[in-house]
C-alpha cells in the first residue's frame, strides 16, 4: 500500500496552496483575555465565508435565469439551500451564551456590528432588500462600496425570476419588470396571481405540460431559500435575545427590537401569500 506524500521540500503543501489555511487560521486576533471570544470571532468569520458562497451561488442563478438556463439556476439555488443550512448551524456556538458570558468580551466590539457586514449586505441586496442608505457604512472600503453599488442597481434574484416567468408566459406587469432597482421589492397583486395560477395548475400555468414544469420548480426552489433566510433571522433573534435581552445592540441598532422587525419580513413575498389562494 502506497504512503501519502509528505515531503514537499521547501515548498508549501498543495493543500495549503489551494485552501490558504495558514492565512485563515491566523486571522483571529482576540482583543480580550476571555476564552469565549475566540469562538465568537471564528464563528463570525465563518458566517462571512458562507455569505461569500451565497453571493456566488445567487449571482450564478441570476446569470442562468437571464440566459433561460433554468437547470443551471435550479442547481445553484439547490446548492445555496444546503449552504444556508450550514450558515444557520453557525449560530450553535453562540446560541447558549448567557449575558455574563457575552458581556465578558462585548466591549471589544466597540461600535462594530454584523449590520455593517458588506458581504451580508450583498446577500440582502440579492434578496431584494435594498436601500441606497445601506451603502453609506462602506464608503471607507472602496472595493466593497463599488461591489455593493453594482448590486444595488442590478436586478435582484427575485427580479430575474419574475422576468423568467414573464418570458415563459406569466402575466407579470411592466411596472414590476421595470421597477426602480435601487429600492426594496414590494409585493404586487398581479405577481401573487401569477404564482397562484402556476401552483393551481400544478406548475404549468394551465398549459397542460405536467406538474414538473419549470415555473413550479423555480417557485419551490425560491421558497426553500426564503424559508431558510427566515430561519436565519429567527435564529439570530433568539441568540441575541438570550445573550443580551432587550438591551441596545452594538453599532447603534435597537438590538432585539430591530431583529424582531426583520424576522417578520419574508423575502419573495408573493410565493407565500399565493399559497393561501390556491
Amino acid at each position: 500500500m502506497s504512503q501519502p506524500v509528505t515531503d514537499f521540500g521547501q515548498n508549501e503543501t498543495p493543500y495549503e496552496r489551494y485552501v490558504q489555511a495558514d492565512v485563515l487560521t491566523h486571522l483571529q486576533r482576540p482583543l480580550t483575555d476571555d476564552p469565549g471570544e475566540m469562538a465568537f470571532l471564528v464563528t463570525t468569520q465563518v458566517m462571512e465565508l458562507w455569505f461569500t458562497v451565497l453571493v456566488h451561488e445567487w449571482r450564478t442563478a441570476v446569470d442562468a435565469l437571464r440566459a433561460d438556463r433554468l437547470p443551471a439556476a435550479l442547481a445553484a439555488l439547490g446548492r445555496s439551500a444546503h449552504e444556508l443550512r450550514a450558515l444557520n448551524a453557525s449560530w450553535e456556538p453562540l446560541a447558549q451564551l448567557t449575558p455574563r458570558q457575552f458581556n465578558a468580551y462585548r466591549s471589544a466590539l466597540g461600535e462594530g456590528s454584523g449590520f455593517q457586514s458588506a458581504m451580508y449586505r450583498h446577500v440582502e441586496f440579492l434578496l431584494g432588500e435594498k436601500s441606497p442608505s445601506m451603502l453609506v457604512p462602506h464608503q471607507g472600503t472602496p472595493r466593497a462600496h463599488a461591489e455593493l453599488e453594482r448590486a444595488l442597481r442590478a436586478p435582484s434574484l427575485y427580479d430575474e425570476a419574475l422576468a423568467y416567468l414573464a418570458r415563459h408566459g406569466a402575466a407579470i406587469p411592466d411596472e414590476v419588470l421595470h421597477r426602480e432597482r435601487t429600492g426594496r421589492y414590494e409585493p404586487h397583486p398581479a405577481v401573487e396571481a401569477a404564482w397562484r395560477r402556476i401552483y393551481a395548475a400544478g406548475g404549468d400555468g394551465g398549459r397542460g405540460t405536467g406538474a414538473e414544469s419549470g415555473p413550479l420548480r423555480l417557485g419551490e426552489a425560491l421558497t426553500e431559500v426564503a424559508e431558510l433566510v427566515w430561519r436565519w433571522r429567527c435564529d439570530h433573534l433568539v441568540a441575541t435575545r438570550r445573550a443580551m435581552g432587550g438591551k441596545a445592540g452594538t453599532g447603534g441598532s435597537s438590538g432585539v427590537e430591530w431583529l424582531e422587525k426583520r424576522a417578520r419580513r419574508w423575502v419573495f413575498p408573493e410565493l407565500w401569500t399565493a399559497r393561501g389562494r390556491v
